[in-house]
């Protein structure tokens, strides 16, 4: 539901987006059509946390990659800004404008399926799960997963999203070949034949060089995984490091306050397991009863209501009751490594059902990825980052709740990508931090709002530079002092070819209508 929140905004109507534009000579002159655009321009737009919002001028569904091609060339021509938005799913609204804005959620054909070449065409606004549901009569899938299934492809490969797994390299690497519909040149197709420099910087290309139309993706042969769920203390993962990271897909959940790291590996079923079944399923009321317990000991009233909960809804109940008091949190925390204590185990199931994971509520969220060493040889930074992290979250203020994510990637090639980097076998690590969000109460979102920005800060400054860390394109926020952001260019600027990036934007894209504030903010020169 909350993947799909934009379908009730669709202001253009998409069936006749070529003729709606036939009928206009100006933007000003299509806004005051209000008859013909199907509905009223005064709706806000909310990424899925709503976290960011936007009140679009116009909002384009168009059903046809021609009546795409057509939008971009009358903006273009207007000179007024078009933002290409997926399934607003990015932490940071990163697709999100007060111009108009254009989703391809009715471009999402599967257009091919190549079970030779193990490649699969879509148009971009197809969803990673439909791919997938596509792909499975063809004994195929993707080679790796996000947390969650239901972004578009075009907004899943252009801010360089990624699974976990040190062998496996981050998503827009499955890129085999993209179109691209661009202001100034129109629908150009790249590949690593046709222009490839442009081509690897296209793959993360931020929606900003032009509106992916289709893709084609490097598949892998469909298998099922083992997936296991374990504890460790952190002594125990300094000693298991190198091993754990010989498995095919493998994350650590870090919980704050305890000596408790949850250890979540997956790795093709039969390779290691001597082909047995795996245990039964956890018991998850049994399992839940360390939080519900402590929910029923602070809020006594939400008996009633506590049977019901799952984990997650157990974390959010708990947390909403006093989100910023370091103890409450600290005692939350124990209580979820309770909760991954007893859920230790296995399950069996196809890759794409086993990858994702759940979540948890509305969130603030912040990830980064850094450095670490090879594939097959961490050199200790990933483990060293997270020692840092946790001694100043644990000697400060900061209400941390669990987990910290820690997942791993092979470089990309992609210059844009924060794993980029010149070896083939280079070796990153990304950490992300969080605070839920209760849905109802505008106070203290707030609060936990100013709280994260603190938390983010003290990240940004003590740690990032340190260890050469660089956001994800769609968790990054600009600080609102203007000095630190003009330090968070400087460091995008030695870190990514922003130069080269924006002599692209400006080829493609003049008049700059398919950037918006957050990515002038990052990727603009300092004056």
């Amino acid at each position: 539901a909350q993947a799909r929140m934009l379908a009730r905004t669709r202001i253009a109507v998409a069936s006749g987006t070529a003729a709606l534009l036939s009928r206009h000579r100006s933007v000003a002159e299509l806004l005051s059509g209000g008859e013909a655009l199907g509905g009223s321009a005064d709706e806000e737009i909310s990424n899925w946390s709503a976290t960011h919002s936007a009140m679009p001028s116009l909002y384009f569904e168009p059903d046809s990659t021609d009546a795409v091609g057509q939008v971009i060339a009358f903006m273009h021509a207007a000179g007024q800004k078009l933002r290409v938005v997926g399934s607003a799913l990015s932490p940071n609204g990163i697709g999100l404008s007060d111009g108009a804005m254009i989703n391809m959620a009715q471009c999402s054909k599967i257009l091919s399926v190549d079970p030779e070449r193990r490649q699969v065409t879509v148009q971009a606004g197809a969803r990673v799960s439909e791919v997938v549901e596509a792909l499975r009569p063809h004994g195929l899938t993707l080679q790796n997963y996000a947390s969650i299934a239901e972004q578009q492809i075009g907004g899943f490969v252009q801010v360089g999203a990624h699974g976990t797994g040190a062998a496996i390299p981050p998503v827009d690497e499955q890129v085999v070949s993209m179109r691209l519909i661009t202001p100034a040149l129109g629908e150009i197709c790249l590949s690593e034949a046709d222009n490839p420099r442009l081509f690897r910087l296209a793959r993360v290309g931020l929606g900003a060089l032009g509106v992916v139309s289709e893709v084609t993706l490097q598949c892998v042969p469909a298998h099922k995984l083992v997936q296991r769920v374990s504890v460790e203390t952190r002594a125990g993962i300094a000693a298991r490091h190198a091993e754990l990271l010989q498995h095919q897909h493998m994350r650590y959940m870090w919980i704050p306050h305890t000596d408790t790291v949850v250890v979540v590996t997956c790795d093709p079923l039969g390779e290691g397991d001597g082909g047995g079944a795996p245990p039964p399923p956890v018991d998850e009321a049994w399992a839940t009863e360390p939080l519900r317990e402590l929910l029923l000991q602070r809020a006594p009233e939400q008996k009633a209501g506590a049977s019901g909960m799952n984990f997650a809804q157990l974390r959010d109940a708990l947390l909403e009751l006093a989100p910023l008091d370091k103890s409450h949190v600290a005692d939350v925390n124990r209580a979820e490594a309770a909760f991954w204590k007893r859920s230790q185990g296995a399950r069996v199931d196809w890759s794409d059902r086993i990858l994702g994971f759940e979540c948890g509520g509305q969130q603030w969220v912040s990830e980064v990825a850094l450095p670490c060493g090879a594939v097959g040889a961490s050199d200790g930074r990933d483990l060293q980052y997270m020692t840092d992290l946790l001694a100043l979250i644990e000697a400060s203020d900061i209400p941390a709740p669990s987990p910290i994510e820690q997942r791993w990637s092979r470089r990309s090639a992609s210059p844009m990508s924060p794993a980029h980097s010149a070896g083939e076998d280079d070796l990153h690590s990304w950490v992300g931090i969080i605070m839920y969000l209760p849905i109802d109460r505008p106070e203290a979102r707030q609060a936990i709002t100013d709280a994260f920005w603190d938390y983010n800060a003290v990240c940004r400054r003590q740690l990032w530079p340190k260890y050469d860390a660089h956001q994800h394109w769609a968790k990054i926020e600009p600080p609102a002092d203007a000095a630190e952001r003009a330090a968070v260019r400087r460091r995008l600027r030695d870190r990514f070819p922003v130069d080269e990036f924006n002599a692209a934007r400006r080829e493609l894209d003049p008049k700059n209508i398919l950037s918006n504030r957050l990515l002038d903010a990052l990727l603009e020169a300092d004056p």
